[in-house]
């Protein structure tokens, strides 16, 4: 019982630290399903990828939605260097024109693929994760870590990877007691919540924060 109320208090302290997932913080909402949203949080998930720092990501991220560069038609319209540009005054002065093309790349695949939905990705895997992976690192830049990315939040609208949890945020949960495996931080908070919690995990991971996280 001890141990239980515990790992409340802990999930609770979490929560309270982390009110959005990355995705929200971009203004996305991925529960929708719908095409912009999957697609800007495929490009999070490339930028993210980088050696860069979280919040570097999130800043580029969020200004290439800010520029229009919403859809795979407009990622693929605008210029090498419009991208570049947008890239080096948000955080990815070492990253810009490397990730520039990879951009390029992600459009124009999502276009000539999926016809700009990668929903239709998830149909053409047949709702199997391990295929949907599979397929996503067909895209330039998108490995298994971007891959993880994408799957962490996207699971609130596709229920087949439901729960899953990246490597970090399960080493970050048993560090703080909170279990090892998927299923078992799952249990701890509702379905909607569970990538947050994923989120909250990883920034006090990447803060350095986890001992004062366990700490209450």
């Amino acid at each position: 019982m001890a141990e239980t109320s515990a790992k409340a208090a802990t999930v609770e302290r979490l929560l309270q630290r982390t009110q959005k997932t990355f995705a929200e913080e971009m203004g996305l909402d991925l529960s929708k399903n719908t095409p912009m949203p999957l697609f800007l949080w495929l490009v999070a998930a490339n930028l993210f990828s980088a050696r860069i720092s979280a919040d570097q990501a999130l800043r580029a991220a969020k200004a290439l939605k800010d520029a229009g560069l919403t859809t795979a038609d407009h990622m693929a319209e605008a210029t090498w260097k419009e991208r570049v540009v947008i890239l080096n005054r948000n955080g990815y002065a070492r990253f810009d024109e490397k990730t520039s093309r990879f951009l390029q790349d992600v459009a124009d695949h999502c276009r000539d693929a999926y016809g700009g939905d990668l929903r239709k990705l998830r149909e053409a895997a047949g709702r199997d994760p391990a295929e949907e992976r599979r397929l996503l690192k067909a895209f330039k830049g998108i490995g298994d870590t971007g891959a993880d990315i994408f799957f962490r939040e996207v699971q609130v609208a596709w229920g087949e990877l439901y729960p899953f949890a990246d490597k970090r945020a399960l080493q970050a949960a048993e560090t703080l007691g909170l279990g090892n495996d998927a299923e078992t931080l799952a249990g701890l908070v509702s379905k909607k919540d569970f990538p947050r919690l994923l989120t909250a995990l990883l920034r006090a991971d990447l803060d350095g924060t986890l001992e004062e996280v366990r700490g209450g």
